[in-house]
């Protein structure tokens, strides 16, 4: 079973650690306790959008970008389970960015 929160947590250490940050220095940044960004990239707890938009302008990063990142990892271990079962993987439908009213 593909679980959400674990590939979150590896998206955003993967974030973390290209930009050379600590857990301390995003802590500090993003105003959320150092244990508890631990254990979101360690996927032991659920991250509330607040929290990952706060996490997410901490690192420098647009949160679309984040859940972009999440979604192709999901999609990629989805084909995994699937292929493994000797099952047919889903189809991974096509979205197209939506133009906003500016």
């Amino acid at each position: 079973m593909v679980l959400f929160r674990r590939m979150l947590g590896d998206v955003l250490r993967d974030e973390r650690m290209q930009r050379g940050m600590t857990l301390r220095e995003v802590s500090a940044e993003a105003r959320v306790s150092l244990g508890y960004i631990s254990e979101i990239e360690r996927g032991q707890k659920e991250a509330s959008s607040e929290l990952l938009a706060s996490l997410c302008s901490a690192l420098g990063v647009p949160l679309s970008s984040v859940l972009r990142s999440v979604s192709d990892a999901v999609a990629t271990e989805e084909r995994a389970v699937a292929e493994a079962l000797g099952a047919t993987p889903m189809p991974v439908p096509r979205v197209e960015p939506v133009a906003s009213a500016a």
